[in-house]
């Protein structure tokens, strides 16, 4: 079965604030003796991921 991949489009604002919620879970969850593997899988990937610039048109009347 193919694996379904989603598009999310983000400011520079939002991926920072992302990423340091998702180290912020992280910590607690390290803190609380739990496994943080989800954390950091999710993690790795928006750290890793390409960053793309974009053209957003919005058509305001």
């Amino acid at each position: 079965m193919k694996e379904t991949k989603y598009h999310v489009y983000i400011n520079s604002e939002e991926r920072r604030l992302l990423i340091s919620s998702l180290n912020d879970l992280r910590n607690k969850l390290i803190d609380e003796g739990r496994y943080t593997d989800l954390v950091d899988e999710v993690l790795i990937k928006f750290a890793n991921a390409k960053i793309k610039k974009i053209k957003v048109v919005s058509k305001c009347p």
